[in-house]
């Protein structure tokens, strides 16, 4: 694998290295996909009022996630079917993030095991679960995930069923993630409820994750709760179609949140820029799930580390151009909205694709 230079080339191979219906499943979104689509517009519309005059000759773009240090602030987000892209999986995510100094949030619809994974790349992770039975199995697989050393646990709440996917439905394509939905005990994902989080709280001493939110009402809540991260996302524009965007949930819900815990945020976030715009509006750190898919797709391991180095690059050049040395300079007077240049889709940060290079 020759090296990449740019963001744009990871995808132009990861085009050239899928077959249609993995392509699709990657790029797709539910019935519609006006979801997929307003989150693109969304980042899209925020633009830059840079400061100038400031010392940026050393920019600073680490921080931390439950304990974690984290060279720039992005976390590989859980992704169902990874291994669709790469057939080493969550073990070459696990291998990547490691290597560059990031933290993963491994999806239960992943392959390796969360166990085998642990013992098979040691290090911080968060594990993301999917409810496919009643609560005696769910305490069990927390009570597994806290003894394999998981620094976190992950409940995503905007999967109460599984969506329509028309890309998919249109090919009969089936990917893993349908096919965990169409079997078991998915029901008791619609099942789960804030006496659900309560139960998690009170039985296990693990920093819990709450993945879907999209109000100020919701975030509060959580909080409220006792929960120790709140995750902005509307699954990708994969799950309820005609949504909000994801950036444009964000402000509102880290006001809601008040600084009492991290604020993470994912949804159509695909540059360095992009992270940048999402930590003036609140964020503390960006999940990228179709960036990781996507370098996964284009080589694997190597290629998404690959891609993290030109990321990191990215969002130090953009804080620096925006007159920003520290995180701690990025806030919302940095940012102000207009309208987006031209139509959003879900790889509209790559105009030069679409030119032909």
């Amino acid at each position: 694998m020759a090296e990449f230079l740019t963001l744009s080339e990871v995808v132009k191979q990861a085009r050239r290295n899928l077959d249609q219906g993995a392509w699709d499943y990657l790029v797709g979104g539910a019935d519609t996909e006006s979801a997929l689509r307003r989150n693109r517009a969304g980042v899209d519309s925020w633009v830059f009022k840079p400061r100038i005059l400031n010392d940026v000759s050393d920019v600073r773009a680490g921080t931390e996630l439950l304990g974690v240090p984290l060279r720039i602030p992005v976390v590989m987000p859980p992704i169902g079917s990874i291994q669709v892209f790469a057939e080493a999986g969550g073990a070459a995510v696990a291998r990547a993030v490691r290597e560059f100094g990031i933290l993963q949030i491994l999806s239960s619809v992943c392959t390796p095991s969360f166990e085998e994974l642990a013992a098979q790349v040691p290090g911080p992770r968060i594990y993301q679960l999917y409810l496919v039975g009643d609560e005696a199995w769910m305490d069990d697989i927390i009570q597994r995930c806290v003894d394999a050393g998981y620094t976190g646990f992950c409940l995503t709440a905007d999967t109460q069923t599984y969506s329509r996917r028309e890309r998919d439905i249109m090919k009969r394509y089936v990917p893993l993630s349908g096919r965990v939905a169409g079997s078991g005990d998915f029901s008791a994902q619609a099942r789960m409820t804030w006496d659900t989080v309560a139960h998690i709280k009170e039985k296990f001493d693990i920093p819990l994750m709450i993945k879907g939110v999209a109000t100020a009402e919701d975030a509060a809540r959580c909080v409220d709760a006792g929960v120790d991260v709140v995750y902005v996302s509307n699954h990708g524009g994969r799950q309820l179609d005609h949504t909000r965007a994801c950036i444009d949930a964000l402000p509102e819900v880290a006001a809601a949140v008040r600084g009492r815990v991290p604020v993470v945020v994912d949804g159509g976030f695909m540059r360095g820029a992009d992270v940048v715009k999402a930590l003036c509006l609140g964020a503390d750190a960006v999940g990228m799930g179709r960036f990781e898919a996507l370098a996964m797709a284009a080589g694997g391991e190597k290629a998404l580390l690959n891609a993290l180095h030109i990321l990191e690059h990215e969002v130090k050049t953009s804080m620096a151009l925006a007159g920003a040395a520290g995180l701690e300079a990025l806030t919302p007077d940095l940012l102000e909205r207009l309208q987006p240049l031209g139509p959003a889709h879900v790889l509209s940060a790559f105009p030069l694709l679409e030119e032909g290079y």
